[in-house]
């Protein structure tokens, strides 16, 4: 299978975002890929719930799902939306939702993200995710004819205990859609994806926002970017870098089992009494 991976630098403008995801993801299907995945946040990256909640829409009448969802139709391939930020009713909050779009354009899973970034890493860059976002409580497994697909989101990735119930699940390859920011990116990234991968002997597919990103606030929002595709051995078998643009890789399932059979962590788990 041929996955095609776009490195967004997305700004807080969901109307100038679109275009350039649709630019990137007929640039993966013209180059065979068969999915084609999108980061976190893929609409809107915005340090503001004003402006969020100005620029955003219910999922009904959002304008960037409809569209991939139609070019989806259009190109016959499986599309997964990292994640759109998205209205809800009856409350102040967004959800952070991953789409996953079969090639008919239908919405045939979504997820809520489970995990919330609420993180101080330096007296200057603090976030507070749950305070705009809620979060979502269904893990999610997705059978299609390229696998089956367990849907995560960044910070997700710090919570093996989801992963491997995705695994457990029937999981052969995880979706980790990103927005990470760069000081931890550079830390933890690379040795946080491969380990989710080798634990689950999952493949993991991980598009990433990048770069600097325009706030109409004037504020600053950096992203690591580094897009990855990791095997279930481990193995980072592509790495986007820096800069906004399509990586293709080809993957063949069939490694699961292979990687599955060599290092049988899931079968061999045992039920345990935690500490008093």
């Amino acid at each position: 299978m041929r996955v095609g991976l776009c490195q967004l630098n997305s700004s807080d403008s969901p109307k100038e975002n679109l275009p350039v995801i649709l630019g990137m993801i007929c640039e993966a299907a013209e180059k065979g890929a068969e999915f084609v995945l999108t980061p976190e946040v893929s609409n809107c990256v915005s340090n503001s719930r004003k402006h969020q909640q100005a620029v955003l829409s219910f999922q009904s009448e959002d304008e960037t799902l409809a569209a991939i969802r139609n070019e989806a139709a259009t190109l016959g391939i499986w599309i997964l939306i990292g994640s759109l930020g998205i209205k809800l009713e009856n409350e102040d909050r967004f959800a952070n939702r991953s789409f996953l779009i079969s090639p008919t354009g239908e919405i045939t899973a979504s997820y809520d993200k489970i995990h919330m970034f609420d993180v101080e890493l330096s007296e200057t860059e603090t976030y507070k995710e749950s305070a705009g976002y809620r979060p979502g409580e269904d893990a999610v497994v997705a059978e299609t004819p390229l696998g089956n697909v367990g849907m995560t989101v960044c910070y997700d990735v710090r919570f093996p205990q989801l992963h491997r119930a995705l695994a457990e699940a029937g999981a052969q390859i995880i979706t980790q859609p990103a927005a990470f920011t760069a000081v931890s990116g550079e830390a933890h990234w690379h040795v946080l994806l491969r380990a989710r991968a080798i634990e689950t002997g999952c493949f993991v597919l991980a598009p990433a926002q990048c770069g600097s990103h325009r706030q109409q606030d004037g504020s600053e929002r950096r992203t690591y970017g580094h897009s990855l595709v990791v095997s279930p051995w481990g193995e980072v078998l592509a790495d986007a870098g820096e800069d906004p643009g399509v990586m293709i890789v080809d993957i063949d399932v069939d490694e699961v089992e292979t990687a599955r059979q060599k290092i049988p962590s899931l079968k061999n788990a045992r039920a345990f009494k935690k500490p008093s």
